[in-house]
Protein backbone atom coordinates (compact mmCIF):
# COMPACT_ATOMS: atom_id res chain seq x y z
CA UNK A 1 0.00 0.00 0.00
CA UNK A 2 1.21 3.72 -0.52
CA UNK A 3 -0.42 6.26 1.74
CA UNK A 4 -0.17 9.96 0.32
CA UNK A 5 -0.31 13.05 2.30
CA UNK A 6 -0.85 16.15 1.07
CA UNK A 7 0.39 20.12 2.71
CA UNK A 8 0.23 23.45 1.81
CA UNK A 9 -2.92 24.59 1.21
CA UNK A 10 -4.82 27.84 2.33
CA UNK A 11 -6.44 30.95 1.06
CA UNK A 12 -4.83 33.82 -0.69
CA UNK A 13 -5.64 36.66 -2.94
CA UNK A 14 -6.16 36.21 -6.89
CA UNK A 15 -2.55 36.89 -8.56
CA UNK A 16 -0.97 35.65 -5.57
CA UNK A 17 1.02 32.26 -4.77
CA UNK A 18 1.02 29.06 -3.22
CA UNK A 19 2.53 25.40 -3.18
CA UNK A 20 1.49 22.44 -2.86
CA UNK A 21 3.78 19.25 -1.57
CA UNK A 22 2.67 15.52 -1.32
CA UNK A 23 5.19 13.22 0.52
CA UNK A 24 4.53 9.86 -0.04
CA UNK A 25 5.39 6.50 2.42
CA UNK A 26 4.58 2.55 2.35
CA UNK A 27 5.56 0.32 -0.77
CA UNK A 28 6.76 3.00 -3.12
CA UNK A 29 8.54 1.37 -5.39
CA UNK A 30 6.09 0.35 -7.73
CA UNK A 31 5.11 4.36 -8.17
CA UNK A 32 5.58 5.85 -11.33
CA UNK A 33 3.81 8.79 -12.05
CA UNK A 34 1.82 11.31 -9.47
CA UNK A 35 -0.12 13.63 -9.92
CA UNK A 36 -2.18 16.91 -9.01
CA UNK A 37 -6.17 16.68 -9.16
CA UNK A 38 -8.84 19.43 -8.24
CA UNK A 39 -12.53 19.12 -7.38
CA UNK A 40 -15.08 22.42 -6.58
CA UNK A 41 -18.42 21.37 -5.37
CA UNK A 42 -20.56 19.90 -8.26
CA UNK A 43 -17.98 19.26 -10.91
CA UNK A 44 -15.90 16.45 -11.61
CA UNK A 45 -12.59 16.22 -10.31
CA UNK A 46 -10.01 17.39 -12.84
CA UNK A 47 -6.54 17.00 -13.50
CA UNK A 48 -4.16 19.70 -13.04
CA UNK A 49 -0.51 18.27 -13.53
CA UNK A 50 1.05 15.37 -13.04
CA UNK A 51 5.07 13.97 -13.38
CA UNK A 52 6.76 10.65 -14.43
CA UNK A 53 8.91 10.10 -11.41
CA UNK A 54 12.51 10.12 -12.24
CA UNK A 55 12.03 10.73 -15.69
CA UNK A 56 10.78 14.51 -15.20
CA UNK A 57 8.16 14.43 -17.89
CA UNK A 58 5.31 16.95 -17.00
CA UNK A 59 1.96 17.23 -18.22
CA UNK A 60 -0.22 20.20 -17.66
CA UNK A 61 -4.19 20.89 -18.15
CA UNK A 62 -4.30 23.93 -20.44
CA UNK A 63 -5.85 25.44 -17.86
CA UNK A 64 -2.57 25.66 -15.82
CA UNK A 65 0.00 25.70 -17.82
CA UNK A 66 2.02 28.68 -17.66
CA UNK A 67 1.09 29.38 -14.16
CA UNK A 68 0.96 25.57 -12.50
CA UNK A 69 4.74 23.57 -12.15
CA UNK A 70 4.97 20.42 -10.95
CA UNK A 71 8.11 18.84 -9.77
CA UNK A 72 9.79 16.40 -7.31
CA UNK A 73 12.07 15.49 -4.69
CA UNK A 74 14.84 13.16 -5.77
CA UNK A 75 15.66 11.74 -2.49
CA UNK A 76 12.39 11.32 -1.14
CA UNK A 77 8.76 10.38 -2.91
CA UNK A 78 7.59 13.83 -3.04
CA UNK A 79 5.99 16.09 -5.73
CA UNK A 80 5.50 19.69 -5.39
CA UNK A 81 2.85 21.73 -7.22
CA UNK A 82 3.90 24.91 -7.56
CA UNK A 83 0.93 27.66 -8.27
CA UNK A 84 1.32 31.24 -9.36
CA UNK A 85 -1.18 33.92 -10.59
CA UNK A 86 -3.61 31.95 -8.79
CA UNK A 87 -7.39 32.73 -10.10
CA UNK A 88 -10.93 32.74 -8.28
CA UNK A 89 -12.00 29.70 -10.41
CA UNK A 90 -9.04 27.81 -9.17
CA UNK A 91 -10.77 27.26 -5.77
CA UNK A 92 -11.28 23.60 -5.07
CA UNK A 93 -9.87 21.00 -3.17
CA UNK A 94 -6.73 19.51 -4.49
CA UNK A 95 -5.57 15.92 -4.31
CA UNK A 96 -2.33 14.34 -5.05
CA UNK A 97 -2.52 10.51 -6.47
CA UNK A 98 -0.52 8.00 -7.88
CA UNK A 99 0.17 4.51 -9.72
CA UNK A 100 2.30 2.58 -11.35
CA UNK A 101 2.27 2.82 -14.87
CA UNK A 102 0.21 3.60 -17.87
CA UNK A 103 -1.61 6.46 -20.33
CA UNK A 104 -3.61 9.29 -19.65
CA UNK A 105 -2.14 10.80 -16.89
CA UNK A 106 -4.50 13.22 -16.00
CA UNK A 107 -7.18 11.33 -15.83
CA UNK A 108 -8.56 10.24 -12.26
CA UNK A 109 -9.86 7.17 -12.90
CA UNK A 110 -6.72 5.02 -13.95
CA UNK A 111 -5.18 6.33 -10.42
CA UNK A 112 -4.82 3.67 -7.39
CA UNK A 113 -3.25 6.07 -4.32
CA UNK A 114 -5.32 9.41 -3.27
CA UNK A 115 -4.67 11.49 -0.42
CA UNK A 116 -7.08 13.21 1.84
CA UNK A 117 -7.15 16.74 -0.36
CA UNK A 118 -5.82 20.13 0.84
CA UNK A 119 -8.42 23.38 0.25
CA UNK A 120 -7.28 25.83 -2.14
CA UNK A 121 -9.52 29.10 -1.56
CA UNK A 122 -8.76 32.15 -3.90
CA UNK A 123 -10.53 35.54 -3.34
CA UNK A 124 -10.67 38.02 -5.97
Amino acid sequence: QVQLVESGGGSVQAGGSLRLSCAASGYTANINYMAWFRQSPGKEREGVAAILLGGGITYYADSVKGRFAISQDNAKVIVYLQMNSLKPEDTAMYYCAARPYGTDVLMAKYYNYWGQGTQVTVSS
